[in-house]
């Protein structure tokens, strides 16, 4: 970021990271947007990278019992060999996070070359919000996926790096097509977000480089206004998900992937 990007344009990119992060909608989607309808300059891989990790503080924050009872179970298993719950769904995040890492590193070049159209966002907002409302409907009553399920879920995880996927539309479509509640869907795609967000942001980092310049007031409002924005977010989506359903998402995923094709 060679530049410092205006307050209206933080202010706007850090909220639609922050509240697009979680809900299955499509961040990459609505990012689209102020490109096509303002001039406004690249906000650069700093800023990027700051919103991202504002979104996982968020996320972490809303389950830090579940985190803290990692860390527990984890120093149990070290001084006692004991083996629980907490770490049982702590590998089942494991598995499910290994396909996103594999792909992500062989075919993150040629899907960020290729696959980056606005064409193929909205198709892919359109198609895979389809995908949800038919997960939806098909639902079940488990809490918690097997070893088998979460492996699958990391596949469906891995999809989404074609972006306008959106991680957690497809990580909770795939959870609800294996029998899980929305709420167990939900929590479980937000809790495998911790590894993905993070590792994209590592990436995103690298890929900046040393010199790259780094206004620190711009990327410090981006942090709050995204870890505030998406933290919100999920405390709302788990709240009333079993409530308000997908169906929701899923017409506004479609009118905005028609809206895109529009400006294609």
């Amino acid at each position: 970021m060679e530049t410092s990007v205006g307050l209206l344009q933080i202010v706007v990119l850090a909220l639609i990271q922050g509240i697009t992060e979680f809900l299955p909608v499509s961040s990459s989607a609505h990012l689209i947007l102020p490109a096509a309808l303002t001039d406004w300059p690249d906000q650069g891989l700093a800023f990027d990278v700051a919103v991202h990790f504002g979104t996982v503080v968020a996320v972490a924050a809303y389950f830090r019992r579940d985190l803290a009872g990692f860390v527990r179970s984890g120093a149990s298993l070290a001084t006692h060999g004991r083996w629980d719950d907490n770490l049982d769904l702590l590998a089942k995040i494991g598995v499910a996070t290994v396909p996103v890492v594999v792909v992500g590193f062989l075919f993150k070049s040629h899907i960020e070359s290729h696959l980056r159209s606005t064409t193929v966002i909205a198709t892919a907002t359109i198609a895979f919000g389809v995908a949800l409302w038919l997960a939806d409907r098909h639902r079940g009553e488990g809490t918690t996926p097997s070893y088998l399920q979460a492996a699958l879920i990391g596949l469906a995880q891995a999809i989404a790096l074609v972006p306008g996927t959106s991680r957690s539309g497809i990580t909770i479509a795939a959870a609800l097509a294996l029998g899980l509640t929305r709420r167990a869907a939900a929590r479980f795609s937000f809790l495998l977000s911790v590894p993905a967000i993070v590792g994209a942001a590592i990436y995103t980092a690298l890929d900046a480089g040393p010199d790259t310049p780094v206004p620190w007031l711009d990327l410090g409002l981006g942090f709050v206004l995204a870890g505030a924005s998406a933290f919100a977010c999920i405390a709302i989506f788990i709240r009333f998900v079993e409530r308000i359903g997908m169906t929701p998402f899923v017409i506004y995923r479609v009118a905005l992937g028609v809206a895109l094709l529009a400006l294609a």
